[in-house]
């Protein structure tokens, strides 16, 4: 998109562009989303942003009526493959909060000095500006949802200091972090392991949630998951293994309000609450949530794709915004696509760490791929979680999923169609063509997509 195409955007609060880009306005000094309801400001006054990160750089502060920092992120980042797609996964899930820049280079195979002059270039800021902008966002959802000190929210954040806390706070909002507290408009409450961090997790456009749900529901591990509630009303929950504690999740389905296409829901968000035992792990919590939601993909783009194709043109009207799920674990949904359901339930009850505190039917974490190497000596899983363990296979964020297929192939025990389905759902690749040898090229970047509404369609199986 050129300039005047952005504009025309925000001149027709057009959200379809939500997280695609951000604009300032010079003579106010605020950033905002492309929906924002504001008054729209004159062109020769705008500035225009790929990432809230450079517009904070370049010293706006945020919108308080549209609140950019809380928009989906960018689609690109799932799409690309490249070391600028690859660090801002990597970003998101907290990688340089706790590792640094080195950490984060390191991870990409490049030097610190390269990942912050490609990341500076294409995106207007380095990746310590980038993680910044994210610890605001956390500080802010921390500040307006929970009762926590405000000193402890400064470290849970990732700030290194309650002096750094306090000037990024009042930069990016110019409001003091207990001034930010007294404005929210939801109810605070305490952050504890009843109640837990409420949040909204948003999404551009439709979401066909019942589709995910379902999914979710068909494959879920006895005592790391269950999926409650009657249909267009059920509840998601599962535990996590995070770095620094344990967490569990619940995310409720949404289904479309009256008048909407095939009840798919017309936008906003999803619902969600969070336990954790120690708050720092917020960013990467709900890093992992998005992408087992998919709520940062564009509807538009795939449906508008995928629907001029005339196998598909059907199936894409009868569910639009149809997402292609991820995971929260990269390594246990490999464990658990190569041993299926029965299996993966046994290794939950006999290898699982058993949780401090249960909740209902949620005992246990998935067992970690270095438990698995150590309990099973021989065979596919044994050769599965041993080069996940040693590094041999890399399923993180910031994984290259070209090397990363190639090394799940070299493997004993996973044969091409379990590979795809890794790659699609704990990789996060948009791009994975389905079974079969008559796949279009038309279909690029989106197969991903067409492989779930043909499974949804009950024209082709998942797994």
């Amino acid at each position: 998109m050129d300039e005047d195409t952005r504009y025309e955007a925000v001149r027709s609060r057009d959200a379809r562009f939500d997280g695609e880009f951000f604009f300032a306005v010079e003579t106010t000094g605020i950033y905002c989303r492309p929906s924002c309801p504001a008054v729209t400001p004159k062109r020769r006054n705008v500035r225009f942003y790929a990432t809230a990160a450079a517009a904070q750089g370049s010293g706006f502060r945020a919108c308080r009526r549209c609140r950019p920092d809380a928009v989906p992120g960018s689609a690109d980042w799932n799409v690309r493959a490249d070391v600028v797609g690859r660090a801002m996964r990597l970003i998101g899930d907290g990688v340089v909060d706790r590792e640094g820049v080195s950490g984060l280079a390191g991870r990409l195979g490049y030097s610190a000095r390269q990942v912050q002059r490609q990341l500076t270039g294409e995106l207007g800021a380095g990746p310590v500006a980038l993680a910044r902008a994210q610890r605001a966002h956390t500080a802010r959802v921390l500040l307006q949802t929970t009762g926590l000190p405000v000193t402890e929210i400064a470290f849970a954040s990732g700030f290194a200091s309650v002096r750094q806390f306090n000037d990024t706070v009042r930069e990016i909002y110019a409001l003091t972090p207990s001034d930010l507290r007294v404005a929210a408009r939801t109810t605070r409450q305490a952050a504890t392991p009843t109640a837990g961090i409420p949040l909204r997790l948003a999404h551009r456009g439709p979401y066909r949630s019942a589709a995910v749900f379902d999914l979710l529901e068909s494959e879920a591990v006895s005592g790391v998951e269950e999926v409650s509630g009657a249909p267009g009303r059920r509840t998601y929950r599962r535990t996590l293994r995070l770095p620094h504690g344990t967490g569990i999740i619940a995310v409720r389905e949404r289904t479309g309000t009256t008048g909407t296409a095939s009840g798919a829901n017309p936008g906003g968000w999803l619902d969600a609450q969070l336990h954790l035992t120690d708050p720092r792990d917020l960013t990467t919590a709900v890093g992992r949530l998005r992408r087992l939601f998919d709520l940062d993909a564009d509807p538009y783009a795939v449906d508008e794709r995928l629907g001029a194709d005339p196998r598909l043109a059907r199936l894409v009207a009868a569910r639009p915004g149809l997402r292609s799920p991820g995971t929260v674990d990269p390594e246990e949904f490999a464990v658990r696509a190569l041993v299926g359901r029965s299996e993966s339930e046994r290794l939950v009850r006999r290898y699982g760490k058993t949780l401090d505190a249960p909740c209902g039917s949620l005992t246990h974490l998935f067992p970690d791929p270095h438990v698995l190497a150590e309990a099973e000596s021989s065979g596919p899983l044994a050769a599965l979680t041993t080069a996940l363990a040693d590094g041999t296979v890399r399923l993180d964020p910031g994984a290259d999923r070209d090397e990363a297929e190639r090394a799940l192939l070299a493997l004993p025990g996973l044969d091409g169609r379990t590979v795809a389905v890794i790659r699609t759902r704990a990789l996060g690749d948009p791009d994975v063509a389905p079974p079969g040898p008559d796949v279009p090229e038309s279909w690029r970047p989106w197969r991903s997509y067409a492989w779930q509404h043909l499974r949804a369609a009950g024209e082709l199986e998942f797994r």
